[in-house]
């Protein structure tokens, strides 16, 4: 990450984000606005386009067509990021425990708690990631916009574990799920769809709405973390799923298979994949069929066969 003195670069650097597991990563634009880049990893793309806002806060789409990508190393041990998931599902691992987040919900988390890579379940994912450096941003934000009493350090404070409020609703995690809500829809549904004469003043007033909503967030809830026998469990039933596409598996016989129970099985891979094994299965043919008809010369009627 960049130092102090580079406070008008982008919070996120292409060339440091790649590492061993990452073939290629190219610069498709950058100016002052925003930096649009492409990772191509071994088994699909992700395309990241990344608007600074204020100092030390940056707004990021992303755009992923692949199983999992690598973060760029943490430049301060209180930077975090904010996400929205609007399609697909995205998994992290903090403190051993694996959280997924959903379309709906928003998740805050430390980037150095992060364990490995980010991984995509479902092969695909789109959303926003407001990634917040208290190290650079402005101590107060009051001071752009009155009344908006928001500290960024604070919100490391309250989210981030650590601090004594931390430690009261999170113990050793570091990841929040948040439950979804109409007030986080609201606020992230505009920024799916903004025009490009107003970007950079829309971002402004939106970061801070999302900054101020979370200030006043009552985060006493349960828990939404999975164990890495859960994960493994719900991993196992898709590699037996899609090992045999043409079967039509049930539960019981994955559950027997694997030598678990069926309850025990769908929760995990409900939780894992956020549908049921034959929902998946179908979700994942839909997906195949459309990367085919993107890359190849192939006929529909071909494909559907």
């Amino acid at each position: 990450m960049y130092r102090r003195k580079d406070r008008e670069a982008s919070l996120i650097e292409p060339k440091s984000q790649v590492k061993k597991g990452s073939a290629h990563a190219e610069i498709l634009q950058q100016n002052e606005e925003r930096t649009v880049y492409r990772l191509r990893e071994t088994d699909g793309e992700v395309r990241i386009t990344a608007y600074p806002v204020f100092p030390g806060i940056e707004l990021a789409y992303h755009d992923v067509h692949a199983p999992s990508y690598r973060l760029a190393e943490p430049g301060t041990a209180g930077l975090i990021e904010i996400q929205h998931c609007r399609e697909g599902r995205a998994e992290y691992c903090c403190g051993g425990e694996h959280y997924f987040l959903a379309p709906g919900p928003l998740s805050v988390v430390r980037r150095a708690a992060i364990e490995g890579e980010v991984e995509f379940p479902t092969g695909h994912y789109h959303g926003i990631t407001v990634t917040l450096d208290p190290a650079l941003a402005p101590d107060c934000l009051s001071c752009i916009l009155q009344d908006v009493d928001v500290r960024p350090d604070a919100l490391t404070e309250k989210f981030c574990a650590g601090s004594v409020l931390a430690e009261k609703f999170f113990a050793d995690s570091e990841c929040f799920v948040s439950r979804s809500s109409a007030r986080v829809e609201h606020i992230f549904s505009e920024l799916y769809a903004v025009p490009a004469g107003i970007r950079r003043g829309y971002f402004k007033v939106k970061v801070l709405e999302l900054l101020l909503f979370l200030s006043a967030l009552d985060v006493a809830h349960e828990k939404h973390g999975y164990t890495a026998a859960q994960v493994r469990l719900a991993r196992a039933a898709r590699d037996a799923l899609l090992a045999s596409t043409e079967d039509d598996v049930t539960i019981s016989a994955l559950a027997q298979e694997l030598g678990a129970s069926s309850s025990q099985l769908a929760a995990s891979f409900r939780g894992v994949y956020g549908m049921t094994p034959a929902a998946f299965l179908r979700a994942q043919k839909m997906h195949g069929a459309a990367r085919l008809l993107r890359t190849g010369d192939r006929t529909v009627l071909d494909i559907a066969g």
